[in-house]
């Protein structure tokens, strides 16, 4: 069956705990500031106005989005593909999703709110310790902050050393772009491309 509606849904599902419908702040408090300062890595949700989704991973050493209040986030636009996915979508509708992740923690922090892209020297002034300054900022209202549970990290296992594959099992970038691209050149090796990525890190 097709599920079409909310009720139907919640014949499905049910409800929420009071603690899941709960744990919503609308402000950053300890708990929340500590998880931004210790993330290296989110996971940034845009999407524009005719619903197109993005979702882009976003890394930095830990505490590279900085907090400047209880409701204010600045995260680095560093150098990337110049795709521009997310900013565009950012830059048309002003709304954002994030989540942060922590290695070895299986509990995640949740950020919704509006956002815009900004080059005021104040907030690019953040991150001179960057390898490649950043030609922009993401700044972030923040709307609704919460914890997320750790079933899908358990059940994944993915910090987990023995649930790591070995990477040159995997086939590599270069071969997977030239396989779906049809190109007949040789794919670049993981090494060149790694090579080729520290530079713009």
């Amino acid at each position: 069956m097709k599920i079409e509606n909310e009720d139907q849904l919640r014949k499905l599902y049910g409800y929420p705990s009071r603690r899941a419908k709960e744990k919503v702040l609308t402000r950053l408090e300890k708990h929340a500031i500590n998880f931004i300062e210790t993330s290296p890595f989110l996971v940034m949700s845009t999407s524009n106005k005719k619903g197109k989704m993005d979702a882009s991973p976003r890394g930095g050493v830990a505490g590279f989005v900085k907090v400047m209040d209880k409701t204010t986030l600045v995260i680095p636009d560093v150098k990337g593909n110049n795709r521009v996915d997310s900013i565009s979508n950012i830059v048309e509708t002003g709304r954002i999703g994030l989540l942060f992740l922590i290695p070895g923690i299986d509990e995640t922090l949740r950020v919704n709110g509006s956002a815009y892209l900004s080059t005021d020297t104040k907030y690019l002034e953040l991150f001179t310790q960057e390898q490649n300054l950043p030609k922009a900022s993401i700044v972030v209202s923040v709307e609704e902050v919460f914890l997320h549970c750790a079933k899908a990290f358990m059940r994944s296992k993915l910090w987990d050393a023995s649930a790591q594959i070995d990477s040159h099992s995997f086939p590599t970038m270069g071969q997977m772009l030239k396989d779906q691209l049809g190109t007949k050149e040789a794919p670049e090796t993981r090494e060149a491309m790694i090579k080729r990525y520290k530079k713009d890190l």
